[in-house]
């Protein structure tokens, strides 16, 4: 994986994660997750982008389970 596709995919999820505007989709959240670790990011990259997502505060907006 290259530098800017992992850059690309970094600023994808952190859209996804912490923008309040956007809506949670966890599905999508995973999937770019694993695509970052199967193409060979380094481990401590994705635990810190995996780390961040699982603290997102729920989005007032998004249905309660």
């Amino acid at each position: 994986m290259t530098e800017a596709e992992l850059d690309r995919i970094t600023a994808e999820l952190d859209r996804l994660i912490n923008d309040p505007e956007v809506r949670m989709d966890p599905e999508l959240v995973w999937s770019l997750l694993e695509d970052v670790s199967s193409r060979g990011a380094d481990t401590a990259s994705v635990a810190l982008i995996a780390q961040s997502a699982s603290q997102r505060p729920p989005s007032p907006t998004a249905p309660r389970a």
